[in-house]
């Protein structure tokens, strides 16, 4: 399995564990709102795999 696999799969787990921790903090403001960072800090650090990386 490739490098790039690996790192995909494990950001996919982390997205998971992000919907999990939102699911988990329903009725905590604080919980909510450090869950919802994460959840989008794991999308951010995506971007790259979505990317077309052609060179010019």
């Amino acid at each position: 399995m490739s490098n790039k696999k690996i790192n995909l799969i494990g950001w996919i787990l982390f997205i998971i564990s992000a919907i999990g921790f939102i699911i988990s903090s329903i009725g905590s403001f604080w919980g909510m709102f450090g869950s919802i960072f994460f959840f989008i800090a794991c999308l951010i650090f995506l971007i790259p795999f979505f990317r077309n990386n052609k060179k010019d």
